[in-house]
């Protein structure tokens, strides 16, 4: 008994502490992100919402966020990031780099 209640304790403060997690969005339509610039609570875990809406996969990439994933076409991920110092830190879209570009701000 004892060991299900303390199951269901740890159960609930994953749930309660994955719930506390801000969510930001960003788009990719025409091979451009949209927002081009997301402000982030610096020193505190975030997750990121990129959702493609292009038919062809983009990556995000930023070496400065240590991420590099792709979206497929008409998809979305989620990446976990954070916690930041405060500042900027680029990121890109690998495949049309030219236009898919941005930058996390912490603050």
């Amino acid at each position: 008994m004892l060991r299900r209640t303390l199951f269901a304790v740890v159960a609930m403060s994953a749930l309660a502490a994955q719930a506390a997690v801000p969510e930001f969005h960003l788009v990719v339509q025409d091979h451009k992100f949209q927002p081009t610039e997301i402000q982030v609570p610096a020193g505190q875990k975030f997750k990121l919402i990129v959702e493609n809406k292009d038919a062809s996969p983009e990556e995000f990439e930023s070496a400065e966020l240590n991420r590099e994933k792709v979206v497929v076409g008409n998809g979305t991920i989620d990446i976990y990031l954070g916690p930041l110092e405060p500042g900027k830190y680029g990121f890109f879209g690998d495949f049309h780099q030219d236009t898919a570009q941005g930058a996390v701000i912490a603050k």
